[in-house]
């Protein structure tokens, strides 16, 4: 299967978590972590989320640095139910940077009028199927993806082996085993199937710690 390099963005805890046990997440990392992730989507073709992010956060997804006028990669949407709000910041600016919704059923004519580009993939256990979305991001001209969802999108993409490269960024703090686990579980039953990466590097933005790796 042909499918774009896939970078996966995390910030966690010291203990790996990512929000409260009441969803609370912003903000787990500081100012000067966030700038880097900022730098780091302006080095790809195109940002993902996954549906939950997009309807929580609201996010933009675009490179917003003090000056900067370069490139703004493409905002992607797993969106299994399609159910990505027409007022969504990510719809009412798709005419301005391409935005894809990744889906399985039917999508409004209104959110195609708004710009929004609409990729319709089979289902894998009632969610988008990863594979297919990854075929069709590619054969769009998406080389480097930069996915930043949350847990749920973190462990399908780990769970696949789809994750070439990982930008971890780690805060001094600990939540505890009732807060949210950036990764699920993986189903892995034998150490021998561990999912293993080599790191390239560590240093430190603000207070935070900044881990780069490559699947082994």
């Amino acid at each position: 299967m042909s499918r774009p390099s896939i970078t996966l963005k995390l910030a966690t805890t010291l203990d790996g978590r990512i929000a409260t046990h009441e969803g609370q997440s912003k903000w787990i990392t500081g100012e000067e972590a966030r700038r880097v992730v900022h730098e780091l989507r302006a080095g790809h073709d195109a940002v993902l989320v996954g549906i939950e992010t997009a309807l929580k956060d609201d996010p933009e997804l675009t490179v917003r640095l003090p000056n900067y006028e370069g490139f703004q990669p493409a905002r992607v949407v797993l969106d299994s139910r399609a159910r990505l709000p027409l007022l969504s910041k990510l719809a009412q600016t798709a005419r301005v940077i391409p935005t894809y919704l990744v889906t399985l059923g039917e999508v409004s004519g209104e959110m195609q009028a708004a710009g929004v580009r609409v990729i319709r993939v089979p289902s894998k256990h009632q969610r988008v199927d990863l594979n297919a979305a990854l075929a069709a991001l590619s054969a769009a001209g998406i080389e480097r993806l930069f996915v930043e969802g949350g847990g749920v999108i973190a462990t399908a993409f780990l769970r696949a082996g789809f994750v070439d490269r990982l930008e971890w960024f780690r805060a001094p703090t600990i939540l505890g085993g009732d807060a949210r686990p950036v990764i699920g579980h993986l189903n892995i039953e034998d150490l021998a199937n561990i999912v293993r990466f080599e790191r390239l590097g560590v240093q430190a933005v603000g207070d935070d710690l900044w881990e780069t790796y490559e699947l082994s």
